[in-house]
């Protein structure tokens, strides 16, 4: 994954190092913060939002004229109150809505991160808590996201 991940998606950022307003696609950045105990972030959306009440890996939209690194930094600071060098961003793994079922696709990039500054708070509303990958496989989480930890984990999040 990491070599297709590397050979594709950062030969297209270096050739256009600002993303641009695309109508579409929507990108979407996401961290997947890990401790040196084993656990990982997730965050629980706020009730009143799209997929309210399920645990995503937190991040953002890109928004137009930012790098994926640049809206991810941005992202974390403001839902999380954490500090990130964008060289801590370990790109790990994507994934993409069906084509057919939304007029604009979502494509979701996710990033190791290890190192960072500040204890995670839900800033914007729901809530944080570390898990390990066990618990995360039984949390209720949006499709792209149960996408996101078979990746991370290699195990289906269906039973």
């Amino acid at each position: 994954m990491k070599a297709f991940w590397s050979a594709k998606f950062n030969k297209r950022l270096k050739a256009s190092s600002k993303v641009t307003n695309n109508p579409t696609l929507l990108l979407v950045v996401a961290a997947a913060f890990h401790r040196q105990d084993g656990r990982w972030l997730m965050h629980r959306r706020p009730a009143n939002k799209q997929h309210g009440g399920l645990w995503e890996f937190p991040g953002g939209k890109v928004e137009e004229g930012e790098t994926p690194q640049e809206a991810l930094v941005r992202e974390v600071s403001e839902e999380l109150g954490i500090a990130v060098e964008p060289a801590e961003l370990k790109p790990l793994g994507f994934a993409q809505s069906d084509q057919t079922n939304r007029e604009n696709p979502i494509v979701i990039l996710l990033y190791r991160i290890e190192n960072w500054v500040g204890d995670a708070q839900a800033l914007e509303g729901g809530e944080v808590d570390w898990f390990n990958p066990s618990e995360i496989q039984n949390l209720d989480k949006p499709p792209l996201d149960c996408d996101l930890v078979q990746q991370l984990f290699g195990r289906t999040t269906l039973e």
